[in-house]
């Protein structure tokens, strides 16, 4: 008897693989146009000008290292480093710390849209606005707050205009406009962490605090570290609040590195050294950034 033999499937033709290179290359090409126009030319003409004597009125005369030497030199540079190093601390301490608070509360509490929407709010108004209202607020003569201050009996608080007022004073203005935004990057860290993690140490007996300090933070690292290196970046470049409040003063105790290389470029016409000075800034950053990215080892996780 014979077996029967298998019927032979027809085969399935498939069809011929599209190649979406073109189609990428159309998407990506005007972004790196725009980051080459507005990022990266910049900062090669700055390195370039840092070298260079530059007022506008006559073309660049290289100078070589001239200005880097002058740099060191300059008190004022070295003072407005310190003033800025000193804003990056306040700002970056008491901003990761309430954001960090608020994160987990909304996290524990409500996850209502509505509630995060309050939360951003502040980061919807301009630095410049900010800085405008906090000034009508905290002026020391005609502000609301000090009007108050007299009102109740008590002594104004030269917010502004004293030396140790002035930073923190500052340095709190950003807090407040940045750290919904902050809060809300954490946010989205915490739904990253399985909810059975809580679970099981709910069941072993944690407490709250406990979860906090052997969950949440732990699993939450790279997140955090994300935003460390975000804000502190951005702290550096902190300019507007500081021209609209202070303008540098009282006695350049809120000259800050951005604030200082504007006055160079745009008030003194000293380009070439105004470019020295962003090159410092930029090198300045790279190096907190890679230092950062290792301590926080911000590339792993500890979820398995």
């Amino acid at each position: 008897m014979e077996t029967a033999q298998p019927v032979p499937q027809p085969t399935k033709k498939g069809s011929p693989h599209r190649d979406d290179t073109p189609l990428a290359l159309a998407f990506i090409t005007p972004a790196l146009i725009g980051f080459a126009v507005f990022l990266l030319w910049p900062t090669l003409r700055g390195i370039y000008l840092s070298f260079t004597k530059f007022n506008l009125l006559t073309p660049p005369e290289f100078v070589g290292l001239d200005n880097y030497e002058r740099m060191i030199q300059d008190p004022i540079f070295w003072n407005a480093a310190s003033v800025t190093l000193q804003y990056v601390v306040i700002n970056i301490g008491v901003q990761t710390i309430v954001a960090l608070l608020i994160a987990v509360l909304m996290d524990r509490l409500t996850k209502s849209t509505f509630v995060r929407g309050i939360v951003l709010t502040p980061y919807l108004v301009s630095n410049v606005v900010a800085a405008m209202v906090f000034l009508w607020i905290l002026d020391g003569q005609l502000g609301i707050f000090n009007e108050f201050l007299s009102w109740v009996g008590a002594d104004r608080i030269p917010f502004l205009t004293d030396e140790k007022w002035v930073i923190p004073t500052i340095a709190l203005i950003n807090v407040w406009r940045h750290m919904g935004y902050t809060a809300l990057l954490i946010f989205a860290g915490l739904q990253t962490i399985p909810p059975s993690n809580y679970e099981a140490a709910r069941v072993d007996g944690a407490t709250e605090p406990q979860m906090f300090w052997r969950i949440t933070l732990p699993l939450l690292r790279p997140i955090l570290a994300l935003v460390l290196i975000m804000t502190v970046i951005g702290s550096f470049q902190v300019f507007d609040t500081v021209a609209v409040t202070t303008n540098g003063g009282p006695v350049n105790s809120s000259r800050v590195l951005q604030l200082y290389i504007y006055d160079m470029a745009f008030g003194r016409f000293q380009f070439g050294y105004a470019s020295a000075l962003s090159v410092a800034l930029l090198v300045i950053l790279l190096v907190i950034t890679v230092i950062q990215y290792r301590l926080t080892r911000a590339g792993e996780t500890d979820l398995n």
